[in-house]
């Protein structure tokens, strides 16, 4: 007699290790998902989650592989039989002029911030198109809707996802597949964490809302935009950031 099969939905997190994607791998499991996740090692946290649960697991992983990208979501997909919903969020962060950057370093980010997400989703389409069902959110920036000094290429890259958000759902809307951007303003993270106390108080005093955002508040939009209440909306880049880029 065959095992039943598991119904529960499944999310994938890039990045799942620490901070907002840790956060997002947790509230995924409280909202009953099984979820797959990756990192290039892993916390103590994540470690520690799993010893609690068999419903996440983790795969050591260097993401500007792509080889090792696509047999990830294979894997993952073989196990589980679905793929209900994947979040770009692994990031990493470049600060500099522009022309005084290092080509090796914007080559890294680039691969990080665009090349990885742009694999990940196009290995996840595949079981999601099957499935005439799935969500893809990627984790973009209000450095992509407002230029800054000092953060040009993490904000193209940003700008990009936008783009792909765009052009996909298009593409993905017939077989039943959203596609959404979640554009973060300035929030406590490890981002954020070298950011001085002055440039603190200059980015409350200009944003609308007068406080810095919270992960609780990028995880609320998250959990709306993976939800039927959602089932709508596709396309669009949702900024997060308390009026700041109004």
């Amino acid at each position: 007699m065959n095992a039943p099969v598991d119904q529960r939905p499944v999310a994938i997190v890039s990045g799942g290790s620490r901070g907002l994607g840790l956060a997002l791998v947790r509230d995924f499991l409280e909202r009953g998902y099984r979820v797959e996740t990756f990192s290039r090692s892993e916390s103590a946290e994540l470690k520690e989650l799993r010893a609690e649960t068999d419903a996440v697991a983790w795969t050591a992983l260097d993401g500007t592989d792509a080889a090792a990208v696509e047999e990830f979501v294979r894997t993952a997909a073989r196990r589980h039989r679905r793929v209900d919903v994947l979040v770009n969020n692994a990031a990493v962060g470049l600060e500099g002029l522009l022309t005084l950057t290092a080509p090796a370093a914007i080559d890294a980010a680039l691969r990080t911030n665009l090349t990885l997400p742009v694999l990940l989703t196009r290995a996840c389409l595949k079981p999601m198109i099957a499935r005439r069902s799935g969500v893809v959110i990627n984790l973009s920036s209000i450095n992509a809707l407002r230029g800054q000094t000092g953060v040009a290429v993490y904000g193209a890259a940003k700008a990009a996802l936008d783009g792909l958000t765009r052009g996909l759902a298009r593409e993905v809307g017939p077989a039943g597949v959203r596609v959404v951007s979640v554009a973060p303003g300035y929030f406590d993270s490890d981002m954020t964490a070298g950011i001085g106390e002055d440039q603190r108080r200059r980015i409350t005093r200009r944003t609308p809302l007068g406080r810095l955002g919270s992960v609780e508040d990028v995880l609320g939009v998250i959990r709306f935009l993976t939800s039927p209440a959602a089932g709508f909306i596709t396309g669009q880049t949702i900024a997060v950031d308390g009026g700041y880029t109004c």
